[in-house]
Formats: structure tokens, C-alpha cells, sequence
């Protein structure tokens, strides 16, 4: 699952890696406020009766941001492989709910701030929607999914030297970019 601005937007990487699996274009962001995730690449663990089993958590499938991100494919990959094989237990839905973290009312407004942004810049009003951008921003500043995904509507590119500037800046303060789970 993509969330993008349009669906065209995610068009060539789905199309480099040939998947033999449908891929889905969040352009509304639902599932980011479903799952509350806050930055990408995001897993959750949904088990065959639909029970979340492990909470939105970073993972990634291959190691090319290793050298930036710091995090190893290998270790999430095999984690959800032996999940899937039923090799490791289950946590319980006690230890499932501990690991979940809950919008706060000022995180739930940003996000209220970010979709008025949304339908702002779809009819036409961008300075009204840069407007409820940078108030989102401003009111979760932890969440990357609104920042990034917010930038190609304020005409700056979410993965070029607009977006490393923010994520430096955001690093210097002494923030972590990634909030992984703990194993």
C-alpha cells in the first residue's frame, strides 16, 4: 500500500518491481489514520481473523536505505517469515494493545488540518491548503506521512533535497527520523 497524492505518482516503482500482487494507492491517507502511522516504510502484522498482532512498525524489504536509515532488511524480513510459519509466539492481545500507540487530540486535529489541506489544494486553493499544511505540521511535528506527504502539493519533492533538509534539521534537533518497536 502507497500513500501518494495520486495513484500515477507511484506508477514507475510499481512498475520496476513487477509485483505479482495487487498494489493499492492510499491517496486519502485512510490508513495512515487507521493504523496511525506516522512514517514509511510502515508493517503491520494482521493475522488470518483480521487481529492485529503487531502494530505499525518500521521494516524494510531491501537494504538500499541501509547506509541512511541505519536498519537491517534481513532482521524484519525473517521476524515476519517465521510469524508467518507460525515459528514464534503470537503476543497476546494485552501486549499487542501496550505496543499500540493512540492519537493524541492535538496528533487527531493534524490530521483533520492535513485532509482540509488535502481538499483545499484539490479545488484550486493552494495558499489556503499551504495554510493547514504547516498547521498540521506544526501540531505533529513527529509525523512524516503529513510532511511528506503534503510537499508535492506545496510544490517540493518528497525525496530530494527539500525533504533531506527537513529530516537533517529534524536529526540535529535530536529527534529519530524511525520509531521502531522494541523485538
Amino acid at each position: 500500500m502507497a500513500l501518494d497524492r495520486r495513484a500515477e505518482d507511484t506508477r514507475p516503482w510499481i512498475e520496476k518491481a513487477q509485483p505479482r500482487h495487487p498494489s493499492l494507492i492510499d491517496t486519502r491517507y485512510v490508513l495512515a489514520d487507521l493504523y496511525g502511522m506516522v512514517n514509511v516504510p510502515t508493517v503491520v502484522w494482521i493475522d488470518e481473523r483480521g487481529t492485529i498482532v503487531r502494530p505499525n512498525d518500521v521494516a524494510f524489504a531491501t537494504d538500499t536505505y541501509k547506509a541512511i536509515t541505519g536498519f537491517d532488511a534481513a532482521k524484519s524480513l525473517n521476524a515476519i517469515r517465521a510469524w508467518a510459519r507460525g515459528e514464534t509466539r503470537q503476543p497476546d492481545a494485552e501486549a499487542v494493545r501496550a505496543r499500540q500507540s493512540l492519537p493524541t487530540p492535538r496528533h487527531q486535529l493534524a490530521r483533520a488540518q492535513f485532509g482540509l489541506g488535502r481538499w483545499l489544494y484539490e479545488q484550486g486553493r493552494l495558499a489556503a491548503a499551504n495554510e493547514h499544511f504547516t498547521l498540521a505540521s506544526d501540531l505533529a511535528p513527529d509525523d512524516w506521512t503529513i510532511k511528506r506527504g503534503s510537499m508535492p502539493m506545496r510544490n517540493l519533492d518528497p525525496f530530494g533535497p527539500d525533504f533531506r533538509t527537513l529530516r537533517a534539521a529534524w536529526a540535529e534537533a535530536g529527534h529519530s527520523y524511525y520509531l521502531p518497536l522494541p523485538d
